[in-house]
């Protein structure tokens, strides 16, 4: 067998191994999301169980601002970063009681849903559209 063909066939089996890795990673992360905590649901069943209780609070201003926000994520996960986003978006107006969807809940919310550094993204957009941040500050530390 040629030398050149060995290599070949080692250097496919390592990433076929680092592909099925990484997979195997994201999927794990999944699985532990789907697990059922103390109370009987999971954070899954919680994230759809508010954007169905506050699905009809929202304005098409808003979707397409929401939609504005979560634009940088790659669109192969954009689904799912709007998907948690809006779950924790829906609880903090849940929990407020709200009878109509604010700007304020969809900054907060995207702020608590997101990693510290999607938050430039955010900083930047919404001096764009000079929307204040100082109530969000202790948010954003």
């Amino acid at each position: 067998m040629p030398i050149w063909l060995q290599w070949f066939y080692l250097l496919f089996w390592l990433v076929l191994i680092a592909f099925m890795a990484i997979g195997g990673y994201f999927m794990f992360r999944k699985f532990l999301k789907a697990l059922p905590k103390q109370d009987g649901k999971s954070e899954l069943d919680w994230q759809n169980y508010y954007i169905e209780q506050t699905a009809h609070l929202w304005s098409e201003q808003q979707k397409k601002l929401l939609n504005e926000l979560v634009s940088p994520v790659p669109r192969l996960f954009r689904d799912v970063a709007k998907q948690k986003i809006a779950g924790k978006i829906g609880e903090i107006a849940y929990k407020a009681n709200a009878k109509e969807m604010k700007e304020e809940y969809i900054i907060q919310g995207y702020i608590l849903a997101t990693p510290k550094r999607d938050h430039k993204w955010l900083i930047k957009t919404l001096q764009q559209k000079n929307i204040d941040l100082s109530a969000y500050q202790h948010l954003l530390k």
